[in-house]
C-alpha cells in the first residue's frame, strides 16, 4: 500500500511521527490508552508486544485505516488525525503480500504511479529502479505466483517505496516466511532503511527481530507502552517486570527480600533494580547468561537437561527445589545427572511483588466460620 507524499524531494530524509495521547475504542472497549510516542526522522522504531497489545492498531491509526477516538497523530509536523490515508505520505507493508495475481511484478510495483496517472514509460523506469533496489531487477515480467514468499515480500516493499513516502510502516511483514528467509529479509530491510533514511515503524511480536533491526523499541502491553529504549537498554535494564519477562529469557525465582533490600538466590546476594520492603515476597528475573555452573561432585545442583543451540548451550539444573537455566559456551559440557555448583553474577535484577490475596481470603473465611 502506498500513499502520496507531499514533498517527494525531501522524502529521503524521512519525517517525524508523533502520537499524542491517542486513544482508540471498539464498541466501548478502549484498546489504546493515552498512547504517546515520538519517532525521529530517519529512525527505525519497533512496536513489540504479544498479540492483542494494540501494536497493529496503533499502526493502522497512523496509516489512517482506523479513526482515532481521541488525541492527535502528526507526520512531519502536520496533524493528520482526520487526513485520508492517501494524503498522509505513508507507505505500508502488510503481513500478507496482497499482490495482484493478474499483474506482473513490475505492474504491481508501479500500481501507485498508475493511480496517479504517471505515464507508462516513466512508470516502467521507476519500477525497474525500485526492483533493482530490492534485488529483483530480473523478475520484472514474472507474476507473483512465480515468486517465493521472500521475493513476493520484496515486491511489496518496492511497491510501498515507489511513491517516495516519508514514513514506512511494516506490519509483521516477515511472520509468514521460513526462519532463514525471515532473517535474511529483515537484514535487507534494515540495510534499505538506512540507505534511504526513511522513518520506519516496524510491528512485531518477535523480540529477536526487534532487537536485531531497531534504533529503539517500544514494548507494548494492554494498549500502553511499558518501556521504550534501545535494544541494549531494554535487555540490560528493563524497567518493569513485564519487560523483564517478555524481552529475552529469564529464570523466575520466588524469594524474600532481605533487610538490606536485596535478595539471595543459591547463596548469592543480588541487588534489586527497584525498591522492595524487607521481608516482601517477590519473583525475581535472572538472565540465563548470569547463571554460572561449575563441576562439583559435592554440589547441591543436579543437571536435568542440556540443549545444544549452535553457538551457545543451555543447561537446566535442579537446585533448592527449583529449576534454573544457565546459558554458556559450548565448550563447557555438562551431563545429565552431573552434580554442579551454581553461582549467579551479582547484577541488579527486576522484581515483581507476590500478592498473597489467598491469605486474606483465608482469614475472611476463618472469621466467617467463627461467627
Amino acid at each position: 500500500m502506498v500513499t502520496e507524499h507531499h514533498d517527494a524531494g525531501d522524502a529521503a530524509l524521512g519525517e517525524s511521527v508523533v502520537f499524542d495521547n491517542v486513544t482508540k475504542s471498539y464498541g466501548g472497549r478502549e484498546v489504546l490508552h493515552s498512547f504517546s510516542l515520538s519517532v525521529l526522522p530517519g529512525e527505525m522504531v519497533s512496536l513489540l508486544g504479544p498479540s492483542g497489545c494494540g501494536k497493529s492498531t496503533a499502526l493502522r491509526c497512523l496509516a489512517g485505516f482506523e479513526q482515532i477516538s481521541g488525541g492527535r497523530v502528526s507526520v512531519g509536523g502536520r496533524e493528520v488525525s482526520r487526513t485520508p490515508p492517501r494524503s498522509r505520505g505513508i507507505g505500508m507493508v502488510f503481513q500478507q503480500y496482497s499482490l495482484f495475481p493478474n499483474m506482473t511484478v513490475a505492474d504491481n510495483v508501479a500500481f501507485g504511479l498508475r493511480v496517479k496517472r504517471v505515464g507508462r514509460q516513466e512508470r516502467r523506469a521507476k519500477a525497474a529502479d525500485m526492483l533493482s533496489l530490492v534485488g529483483l531487477g530480473e523478475f520484472a515480467d514474472r507474476y507473483p505466483s512465480q515468486l517465493s514468499g521472500g521475493q513476493q515480500q520484496r515486491v511489496a516493499v518496492a511497491r510501498a517505496l515507489i511513491l517516495n513516502p516519508g514514513v514506512l510502516l511494516l506490519d509483521e511483514p516477515l511472520s509468514a516466511l521460513d526462519a532463514k528467509i525471515r532473517v535474511q529479509l529483515r537484514d535487507e530491510i534494515r540495510s534499505l532503511q538506512l540507505k534511504l533514511g526513511i522513518t520506519t515503524i516496524f510491528v512485531t511480536h518477535d523480540q529477536e527481530e526487534a532487537l536485531a533491526v531497531s534504533d529503539r523499541i517500544a514494548v507494548m502491553h494492554d494498549g500502553n507502552i511499558e518501556q521504550i529504549g534501545t535494544p541494549k537498554e531494554l535487555y540490560l535494564t528493563p524497567k518493569t517486570p513485564f519487560v523483564s519477562d517478555f524481552v529475552g529469557q529469564s529464570n523466575k525465582v520466588d524469594t524474600t527480600v532481605g533487610r538490606d533490600g536485596a535478595v539471595t538466590v543459591c547463596e548469592c546476594p543480588l541487588p534489586l533494580s527497584s525498591k522492595e520492603a524487607p521481608n516482601s515476597l517477590v519473583t525475581v528475573f535472572i538472565r540465563p547468561e548470569n547463571v554460572v555452573l561449575s563441576p562439583d561432585d559435592a554440589g547441591d545442583a543436579v543437571v536435568v537437561r542440556t540443549s545444544f543451540l549452535g553457538s551457545i548451550q543451555r543447561t537446566t539444573v535442579h537446585v533448592d527445589a527449583m529449576e534454573l537455566v544457565a546459558q554458556h559456551d559450548i565448550d563447557d559440557r555438562f551431563d545429565i545427572g552431573q552434580h554442579v555448583d551454581v553461582a549467579i553474577k551479582p547484577y541488579p535484577v527486576m522484581s515483581r511483588r507476590i500478592e498473597l490475596r489467598w491469605a486474606e481470603d483465608a482469614g475472611k473465611d476463618g472469621d466467617a466460620d467463627a461467627e
